[in-house]
């Protein structure tokens, strides 16, 4: 079973695991870094940061059997501040046309913008590479608890909220239209921008072009990267629309890389979170709705979801639960549940189905 919970610094070991694979560009390797990052997501959880844009929530995926991290997730507070805005690209065109020649074109346009009051951010996905095609779906699992604990905390978060998506990548590994634009303006390579952007972005203000850059005169392959995502990034693209992300022609300044926004009351994942009454479980669980269960109270600076297949035992008006009502597991996952979460039955309990 996996244990999705807060980050923990006994977990800065499989994070330095993780950062050392190649790609895995959301873990700087630098275990010094690491515990940065992990000692502010605790204080982050246990609401010890006053300022939204200190705030960044880490999340872990475990492996029960093996106690190991799997997979990691994160949600920032607030992605843009008057210290370090949110920059991006604004995508747009522009139509030239002569009447002397009887020619026209329509040209494609990248503008710097910035945020300094910025949404919040889900972010940080990293996945164990032997587990991406598991059964377990770990991917959705720490993918989705981020969802479960922002219903839940929404007074920490901004009322919009931000993905960033990774597009598509050169043979090399490296990306074409920083290639194209961002190592010609900063004279730096991708991974050095990026470690140095997480603690000071002067530099994208200061040495970006401010005026429209028309992505005529890039190469193809950068063109043809803006605003897309790569093969392994296709599934979270699609998952993000479905729940309620959309598409406003923004994107990384770095890397081209879409940048999806929705509004936090929209999310449909969100408006399907209740609360129940657990009920272990009933003998005989059917037609059963998979999605994360989580105690309704738990402990400050804690967290803890596991997924489950769940069944109302008596259903509602139109089939929806209501506050109280007893909500049934599998029998075979009943006493693992209970011991992950410290529930028993009658403890009210947090269901949130997957999409």
């Amino acid at each position: 079973m996996i244990l999705l919970r807060e980050i923990q610094e006994k977990d800065l070991g499989d994070l330095e695991r993780f950062s050392k694979i190649p790609g895995f560009i959301n873990l700087p390797d630098d275990p010094a870094l690491l515990l940065e990052k992990i000692q502010r997501a605790v204080r982050s959880f246990r609401d010890q940061l006053t300022n939204k844009s200190e705030s960044k929530y880490m999340f872990v995926a475990v492996d029960t059997e093996t106690d190991k991290v799997v997979g990691t997730s994160m949600i920032a507070a607030q992605h843009g501040s008057t210290d370090a805005p949110h920059f991006y690209f604004e995508v747009g065109s522009e139509e030239k046309f002569s009447e002397t020649i009887n020619t026209g074109f329509i040209h494609g346009t990248l503008k710097l913008k910035y945020d300094s009051n910025g949404p919040s951010e889900i972010g940080g996905l990293v996945l164990d590479p032997e587990l991406r095609n598991s059964d377990a779906r770990v991917g959705r699992q720490i993918s989705f608890v981020r969802f479960l604990f922002l219903g839940l905390n929404k007074s920490r978060f901004k009322r919009k909220i931000l993905a960033e998506l990774l597009p598509p990548l050169n043979v090399k590994g490296l990306s074409p239209l920083w290639e194209a634009i961002g190592r010609r303006f900063t004279n730096m390579d991708y991974w050095e921008a990026d470690q140095l952007c997480q603690q000071n972005k002067e530099f994208i203000f200061s040495l970006f072009p401010s005026g429209k850059i028309y992505t005529t005169f890039l190469a193809a392959d950068a063109r043809n990267s803006i605003g897309k995502v790569g093969k392994q990034t296709e599934p979270v693209l699609h998952m993000l629309k479905k729940i309620g992300f959309t598409y406003k022609n923004q994107v990384d300044p770095f890397d081209g890389g879409p940048h999806l926004w929705a509004n936090v009351d929209d999310l449909l994942p969100l408006k399907k979170i209740q609360t129940f009454s657990y009920a272990a479980d009933s003998g005989d669980v059917k037609n059963t709705e998979s999605g994360l269960l989580c105690k309704a109270s738990q402990n400050p600076g804690e967290f803890r979801a596991v997924t489950v297949k769940a069944m109302l035992l008596s259903a509602g008006p139109g089939g929806s639960g209501s506050p109280g009502q007893p909500l049934a597991i599998q029998e075979s996952d009943a006493k693992s549940v209970e011991k992950l979460l410290g529930i028993k039955p009658g403890d009210p309990v947090v269901f949130m189905p997957y999409y």
